[in-house]
């Protein structure tokens, strides 16, 4: 008989049909008279009831039926007795697929994340990890829904590259080198000449330099892919391998920018609450009794938009009048996490997308705000204007970063540099080096326009969604410093 997926089976009332599913046991009860057993296949968070008679059944199969194991059932569809589901499947056949023994890591008791996170490849059967999983799954399809209904087009961007996006430097080699035997020069330096690629080549760390190039073809494309840095960072905001989403549009200023990205997000979030209710519910029961509320309220409200300057403002009078910060927070300090939060959570109590940067610790293909001279573009070291026609202390960049609570940032965007002459003066004054960055320069000189886009980081957007605490939570497997398994 063919197979249906418990959700269409709990979705039925058609009452008295026969039915077959198939899945995996989440416990079974029972006595001398009856036997319960909670049956999931991933398809919903919620289980189907199958109720099987004793008598019917031999005694040694009942007995395979163990938290964990795989089975298929087929019976007859029918009201439920019982309180919390409103149909149940009476057992008529019980076929055992997999079984599974005492020593399953994913008993019916309360585990921690931490736990779980040792037995990544058998967490996912777990309820909160399925629910994750499928909201994971969801914001994908938004994503995609989102940028395909505006215009965009989906660019595949390299994962192998000569060119370090953000100049950090933390970046994993891809090398067929034997490493017992590298050539060097008369300094020490590897020589790369007899390598695959004939130079150093690295995994990315973000596609936005090669959506730069479709943008400026195509009008405006997204990036949607897995992403690495090198950073020996053991934190629940950090992970070596992770997906990023990456916008890139021509002829787009920065209130543009901005108005695209708080309805990107949104489009997000009303997305998990239309269609991952169930999901949801469990996730605002069991982790955060606030997730459900906190979504709503992103939908309700406008974005405040801060520039970086009255933000610290903000910050430093918050500090006069009895507040404390791990870290400082003077102009020119790139913010931390608390900082984020402070102005998200407590000052304005709604998400933040904060803007004019100190050019200091932004990227070098930012655009730089216009300097006190009047001049456009022109920064120098004298400053720039601010909120309110506030005076920055020193040279500022249209960058656009959205504040979220709980999380902090969950996006990095800015307008970038068009004109060729700025971009390459920041580049030398920063003494970068321009060997693999022509091709990137070359959209300068040829046909260059004004541009614009941002950085989402998924795992980060489904932290917000789930109400999860830690980002290893979130993907599947997640690699860390010193872990890579599974």
């Amino acid at each position: 008989m063919k197979r249906t997926k418990i959700v269409d089976v709990l979705k039925s009332t058609d009452f008295g049909k026969e039915v077959c599913v198939k899945g995996w046991v989440r416990s079974h009860r029972g006595n001398k008279n009856v036997d319960f057993i909670a049956l999931n296949d991933g398809s919903t968070i919620k289980n189907v009831q199958v109720v099987a008679d004793p008598t019917k059944f031999d005694e040694e199969l009942l007995k395979q039926v163990t938290t964990g194991a795989c089975i298929g059932v087929t019976g007859t569809l029918v009201e439920s007795q019982g309180a919390g589901q409103a149909s149940e499947i009476q057992a008529k056949e019980l076929i055992v697929y997999g079984l599974c023994d005492s020593t399953y890591p994913m008993q019916k008791k309360g585990q921690t994340f931490e736990y779980m996170r040792q037995h990544a490849h058998m967490r996912l059967r777990t309820n909160t990890f399925g629910a994750v999983m499928r909201i994971r799954h969801n914001m994908a399809m938004a994503i995609h829904t989102y940028f395909h209904e505006h215009g965009f087009y989906y660019f595949h961007t390299p994962l192998i590259t000569a060119s370090d996006c953000e100049g950090a430097g933390n970046m994993f080699q891809v090398t067929t080198k034997n490493l017992y035997d590298l050539k060097k020069d008369e300094q020490g330096k590897i020589i790369y000449d007899d390598d695959f690629f004939g130079e150093q080549t690295s995994l990315t760390v973000s596609g936005q330099l090669e959506g730069e190039l479709g943008a400026t073809a195509l009008g405006a494309i997204y990036t949607f892919g897995p992403t690495f840095r090198a950073e020996n960072s053991n934190t629940p905001r950090h992970l070596a391998e992770f997906w990023m989403v990456e916008p890139e549009v021509a002829f787009l200023d920065q209130e543009e920018l901005m108005d695209l990205e708080e309805d990107f997000i949104k489009y997000c979030v009303k997305w998990a609450l239309d269609n991952c209710k169930d999901d949801l519910a469990f996730l605002n029961q069991m982790i955060d009794k606030t997730l459900i509320q906190r979504l709503e309220g992103v939908l309700k409200e406008t974005f405040v938009r801060l520039p970086y300057t009255e933000g610290i403002n903000i910050l430093q009078e918050a500090i006069k009048n009895g507040k404390k910060f791990e870290f400082p927070c003077n102009w020119g300090d790139d913010l931390a996490s608390e900082h984020e939060r402070y102005l998200v959570e407590e000052h304005f109590k709604k998400p933040v997308i904060m803007t004019d940067y100190p050019r200091a610790f932004k990227s070098f293909y930012m655009k730089q705000n216009p300097g006190l001279s009047g001049q456009s573009g022109d920064t120098g070291e004298s400053g720039s204007i601010g909120y309110k026609g506030a005076v920055a202390p020193g040279p500022t960049m249209q960058g656009t970063d959205v504040l979220f609570p709980q999380i902090g940032e969950i996006i990095g965007g800015s307008v970038r540099e068009e004109s060729y002459d700025k971009l390459m003066a920041e580049i030398d004054r920063r003494q970068m080096d321009k060997t693999h960055l022509w091709w990137y320069i070359d959209t300068r000189r040829w046909g260059s326009c004004p541009h614009a886009g941002f950085g989402l980081g998924f795992e980060r957007l489904i932290l917000f969604v789930t109400g999860m605490q830690n980002i290893r939570d979130v993907i599947p497997f997640p690699r860390t410093p010193k872990s890579a398994e599974f």
